[in-house]
Protein backbone atom coordinates (compact mmCIF):
# COMPACT_ATOMS: atom_id res chain seq x y z
CA UNK A 1 0.00 0.00 0.00
CA UNK A 2 1.36 3.32 -1.31
CA UNK A 3 1.99 5.77 1.25
CA UNK A 4 1.32 9.30 1.49
CA UNK A 5 4.06 11.78 1.29
CA UNK A 6 2.65 13.33 5.11
CA UNK A 7 2.82 9.89 6.46
CA UNK A 8 6.06 9.17 5.09
CA UNK A 9 7.57 12.29 6.99
CA UNK A 10 5.81 11.37 10.24
CA UNK A 11 7.06 8.00 9.98
CA UNK A 12 10.79 9.44 9.34
CA UNK A 13 10.19 11.10 12.42
CA UNK A 14 8.90 8.94 14.61
CA UNK A 15 11.72 6.93 13.64
CA UNK A 16 14.59 9.46 14.37
CA UNK A 17 12.70 10.12 17.55
CA UNK A 18 12.96 6.54 18.64
CA UNK A 19 16.40 6.19 17.81
CA UNK A 20 17.29 9.09 19.79
CA UNK A 21 15.80 7.75 22.97
CA UNK A 22 17.09 4.05 22.41
CA UNK A 23 20.75 5.01 21.07
CA UNK A 24 20.80 6.78 24.77
CA UNK A 25 19.24 4.64 26.91
CA UNK A 26 21.63 1.47 25.27
CA UNK A 27 23.94 2.72 23.58
CA UNK A 28 24.81 3.13 19.67
CA UNK A 29 26.01 -0.46 19.73
CA UNK A 30 23.48 -1.67 21.75
CA UNK A 31 20.04 -1.12 19.95
CA UNK A 32 19.67 -2.30 15.86
CA UNK A 33 17.60 -1.41 13.46
CA UNK A 34 14.68 -3.91 13.70
CA UNK A 35 13.96 -2.56 17.12
CA UNK A 36 14.17 0.88 16.80
CA UNK A 37 11.13 0.13 13.80
CA UNK A 38 9.41 -2.04 15.73
CA UNK A 39 9.45 0.75 18.29
CA UNK A 40 7.52 2.97 16.20
CA UNK A 41 5.20 0.22 14.51
CA UNK A 42 7.24 0.38 11.33
CA UNK A 43 9.10 -3.17 9.00
CA UNK A 44 13.08 -3.36 9.58
CA UNK A 45 13.15 -2.31 5.78
CA UNK A 46 10.70 0.70 5.84
CA UNK A 47 14.06 2.31 7.33
CA UNK A 48 16.41 2.02 4.18
CA UNK A 49 13.36 4.08 2.37
CA UNK A 50 14.22 7.05 4.73
CA UNK A 51 18.05 6.82 5.42
CA UNK A 52 20.64 5.41 3.04
CA UNK A 53 22.51 3.44 6.08
CA UNK A 54 22.09 3.09 9.73
CA UNK A 55 25.19 5.04 10.62
CA UNK A 56 22.95 8.10 8.90
CA UNK A 57 20.18 7.14 11.18
CA UNK A 58 23.06 7.56 13.74
CA UNK A 59 24.16 11.21 12.93
CA UNK A 60 20.54 12.23 12.77
CA UNK A 61 19.37 10.93 16.00
CA UNK A 62 22.13 12.00 17.91
CA UNK A 63 21.93 15.61 16.62
CA UNK A 64 17.88 14.81 17.43
CA UNK A 65 18.64 13.74 20.85
CA UNK A 66 20.82 17.34 21.73
CA UNK A 67 17.14 18.68 21.09
CA UNK A 68 16.78 17.90 24.48
CA UNK A 69 15.19 20.20 27.44
CA UNK A 70 17.86 20.93 30.07
CA UNK A 71 14.35 22.32 32.51
CA UNK A 72 11.46 23.78 31.54
CA UNK A 73 13.29 27.10 32.12
CA UNK A 74 14.74 26.64 28.59
CA UNK A 75 11.49 28.25 27.20
CA UNK A 76 12.20 31.46 28.86
CA UNK A 77 12.13 34.88 26.64
CA UNK A 78 15.43 36.35 26.96
CA UNK A 79 14.55 39.36 29.10
CA UNK A 80 13.10 36.97 31.64
CA UNK A 81 16.19 35.14 31.39
CA UNK A 82 18.34 38.25 32.16
CA UNK A 83 16.02 38.77 35.02
CA UNK A 84 16.28 35.61 36.91
CA UNK A 85 19.50 34.43 35.13
CA UNK A 86 20.89 33.30 38.75
CA UNK A 87 17.67 31.36 39.56
CA UNK A 88 17.90 30.11 36.27
CA UNK A 89 21.59 28.79 36.10
CA UNK A 90 20.65 27.30 39.22
CA UNK A 91 17.37 24.95 37.81
CA UNK A 92 19.39 23.81 35.40
CA UNK A 93 22.40 22.85 37.33
CA UNK A 94 19.93 21.34 39.44
CA UNK A 95 17.53 19.73 36.84
CA UNK A 96 20.96 18.17 35.24
CA UNK A 97 22.18 16.65 38.16
CA UNK A 98 18.96 15.13 39.28
CA UNK A 99 17.79 11.57 39.73
CA UNK A 100 15.31 11.70 37.13
CA UNK A 101 17.72 12.74 34.86
CA UNK A 102 20.23 9.95 35.97
CA UNK A 103 17.59 7.28 35.84
CA UNK A 104 16.12 8.39 32.73
CA UNK A 105 19.01 8.62 30.23
CA UNK A 106 16.78 7.94 26.94
CA UNK A 107 15.12 11.23 27.35
CA UNK A 108 18.45 13.64 29.02
CA UNK A 109 21.88 14.53 27.66
CA UNK A 110 23.42 12.84 24.40
CA UNK A 111 26.79 13.58 26.13
CA UNK A 112 26.43 11.84 28.92
CA UNK A 113 24.95 8.87 27.16
CA UNK A 114 26.78 8.64 23.62
CA UNK A 115 29.64 10.66 24.41
CA UNK A 116 32.24 7.59 24.51
CA UNK A 117 30.19 6.13 21.59
CA UNK A 118 30.63 8.90 19.65
CA UNK A 119 34.20 8.95 20.17
CA UNK A 120 34.96 5.53 19.28
CA UNK A 121 32.10 5.80 16.17
CA UNK A 122 34.54 8.17 13.59
CA UNK A 123 35.15 11.34 11.95
CA UNK A 124 31.08 11.82 11.08
CA UNK A 125 29.73 11.24 14.34
CA UNK A 126 32.45 13.03 16.03
CA UNK A 127 31.37 16.40 14.05
CA UNK A 128 27.88 15.67 14.75
CA UNK A 129 28.54 15.12 18.36
CA UNK A 130 30.69 18.14 17.99
CA UNK A 131 27.57 20.78 16.81
CA UNK A 132 25.16 19.22 19.45
CA UNK A 133 27.96 20.24 22.12
CA UNK A 134 28.57 23.84 20.70
CA UNK A 135 25.12 23.78 20.44
CA UNK A 136 24.86 22.99 24.36
CA UNK A 137 27.42 25.56 25.37
CA UNK A 138 25.79 28.01 23.90
CA UNK A 139 22.56 27.41 25.49
CA UNK A 140 23.84 27.40 28.77
CA UNK A 141 25.64 30.83 28.07
CA UNK A 142 22.64 32.34 27.57
CA UNK A 143 21.62 31.87 31.57
CA UNK A 144 25.09 33.85 32.70
CA UNK A 145 26.18 37.46 33.47
CA UNK A 146 29.61 38.53 31.75
CA UNK A 147 31.64 39.00 28.83
CA UNK A 148 31.20 35.96 26.27
CA UNK A 149 34.96 34.44 26.97
CA UNK A 150 34.12 34.70 30.84
CA UNK A 151 30.85 32.85 30.00
CA UNK A 152 32.39 30.09 28.21
CA UNK A 153 34.82 29.21 30.05
CA UNK A 154 32.29 29.01 32.73
CA UNK A 155 30.00 27.11 31.16
CA UNK A 156 32.90 24.71 29.69
CA UNK A 157 33.90 23.97 33.05
CA UNK A 158 30.33 23.25 34.61
CA UNK A 159 29.16 21.12 31.22
CA UNK A 160 32.27 19.10 31.47
CA UNK A 161 31.98 18.55 35.18
CA UNK A 162 27.89 17.71 35.22
CA UNK A 163 28.40 15.73 31.89
CA UNK A 164 31.25 14.01 34.55
CA UNK A 165 29.20 13.53 37.27
CA UNK A 166 26.11 12.24 35.97
CA UNK A 167 28.36 9.50 33.91
CA UNK A 168 29.80 8.37 37.61
CA UNK A 169 26.39 8.61 39.14
CA UNK A 170 24.38 6.36 36.27
CA UNK A 171 27.97 4.03 36.89
CA UNK A 172 27.25 3.43 40.84
CA UNK A 173 23.87 3.89 41.10
CA UNK A 174 23.28 0.26 40.86
CA UNK A 175 25.92 -0.87 42.89
CA UNK A 176 26.43 1.74 45.18
CA UNK A 177 22.81 3.65 45.34
CA UNK A 178 24.70 6.28 48.18
CA UNK A 179 27.54 7.03 46.58
CA UNK A 180 25.49 7.76 43.66
CA UNK A 181 23.71 10.24 45.05
CA UNK A 182 26.17 11.76 46.41
CA UNK A 183 28.40 12.81 43.60
CA UNK A 184 24.96 14.45 42.46
CA UNK A 185 24.46 15.82 45.76
CA UNK A 186 28.29 17.37 45.91
CA UNK A 187 28.31 18.37 41.94
CA UNK A 188 25.20 20.36 42.62
CA UNK A 189 26.22 21.76 45.68
CA UNK A 190 29.33 22.54 44.05
CA UNK A 191 28.11 24.35 40.97
CA UNK A 192 24.84 26.28 42.05
CA UNK A 193 24.96 26.28 45.94
CA UNK A 194 21.52 26.70 47.40
CA UNK A 195 21.29 30.11 48.45
CA UNK A 196 19.75 30.03 52.43
CA UNK A 197 16.32 31.75 53.18
CA UNK A 198 17.62 34.96 54.52
CA UNK A 199 16.19 36.38 58.15
CA UNK A 200 13.17 38.51 58.06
Amino acid sequence: MKVSKAQAAENREGIVDAAARLYREKGLDGVGVAEITRDVGLTHGGLYRHFESKDALAREACLRAFEWTITPLDGLAPHEADTASAARFHAMVHSYLSANHRDHPGEGCPAAALAADAARAGPEMSEVFAQGVERNIQRFMGVLQGDDVAKRTQTIVTLSSMVGALVLARATAAGNPALSEEILATLRQQLAPSVPDQPA
